[in-house]
């Protein structure tokens, strides 16, 4: 039975750095090839912009190996932010789901040599069609480029790959061009936060964009409060009561004039406080911070962490007390 020699500190050093070595020059690589996308970013680039503006229907985006990888994932960045996309295998448009493409369509086709034979196979029937075709490919001469309206040129000069085989530059460059086309018609468009909200209604990304302080906050009767001249005692009682931790003080119209916390609770009991004689305006945070019902969750949440703090109160345009929360009800709404 053959023995494994044991491999030595110094020989593991060895290893790591060529590791380390080989990363670098990745990077290195990758990096250089999109510099070199910065000139490119011309005529060309503006016209493909405007077919997009332009089109009535959706953006079909395809491509075979890596670079359908890369086709796919700029067919999702467009329809996440405004431009409806969706990704066609071109193998299976030519067995049938070509007809998922109409006149009113915009066909994107990547393709790094620029004559991928399923690409070509489906080529006279996508210009048959007559939408408009625009094209990212490594070569201005291929047969896709010369048969686009408009081609986008993302060639390098050589793969991040030590062999100059597996695609790894050229996926790069195409994948950032793609997301500057996405990038330029989501602000041509007006393409708000809202909208993307819309688009993205789960998730953590899209409560933070779409859950308002009205949704998460406790209203009514829920709402903790006391009269600045009530004693200590009656305030803790409200704070226990309603289980946020803190009650709003407020003057006889309701609107709020302090807030008291369980931080101001564990800092009074440091000193000799009569709660049955001291009244709760006495020991209150005044100035407390307020936010508006309309306010997006997300809104109190960077107000909590920027004053550390947990709860605030909700008050209305004539400034009188609705609402209040805390960070439980924020973790609650999946806002944190």
């Amino acid at each position: 039975m053959e023995t494994l020699t044991p491999i030595s500190h110094s020989t593991k050093d060895l290893q790591s750095e060529a590791l380390r070595e080989t990363a670098l020059k990745v990077v290195i690589s990758e990096g250089q090839a999109l510099l070199s996308l910065k000139a490119r970013i011309d005529h060309h680039f503006v016209k493909a912009c405007r077919f997009l503006l332009a089109c009535k229907g959706k953006v079909v985006a395809t491509g075979m190996g890596k670079s359908g990888h890369i086709a796919r994932k700029i067919a999702a960045t467009l329809a996440s932010t405004g431009c409806p996309a969706f990704f066609v295998h071109p193998a299976d448009a030519s067995h049938g789901d070509l007809g998922m493409i109409t006149a009113s369509d915009l066909v994107l086709i990547l393709s790094n040599s620029g004559e991928t034979e399923e690409v070509l196979t489906i080529l006279p029937l996508i210009k048959r069609l007559g939408c408009p075709l625009v094209s990212l490919t490594g070569n201005a001469r291929s047969t896709l480029a010369t048969s686009s309206d408009v081609h986008l040129d993302v060639s390098v000069e050589r793969e991040a790959c030590p062999m100059n085989l597996a695609p790894t530059a050229s996926t790069t460059v195409a994948l950032v061009m793609g997301d500057a086309l996405a990038m330029a018609i989501q602000e041509a468009k007006g393409f708000t936060p809202e909208d993307f909200a819309r688009s993205h209604p789960s998730g953590r990304l899209g409560r933070k964009l779409w859950v308002r302080i009205i949704d998460v906050m406790k209203k009514g009767e829920d709402v903790p409060r006391v009269l600045g001249e009530v004693m200590l005692r009656e305030a803790l009682i409200e704070m226990s009561r309603k289980k946020l931790g803190m009650t709003a003080v407020v003057d006889k119209l309701g609107r709020p004039v302090g807030i008291f916390t369980d931080g101001d609770l564990r800092r009074i009991l440091e000193k000799d406080t009569d709660i049955y004689r001291t009244p709760v305006s006495e020991l209150m945070t005044k100035h407390c911070k307020t936010i508006a019902s309309h306010a997006l969750a997300h809104e109190a949440l960077q107000i909590m962490e920027a004053h550390k703090i947990n709860a605030l109160l909700v008050t209305d345009t004539e400034g009188l007390l609705i609402g209040a929360l805390n960070m439980h009800d924020l973790f609650r709404a999946g806002v944190v």
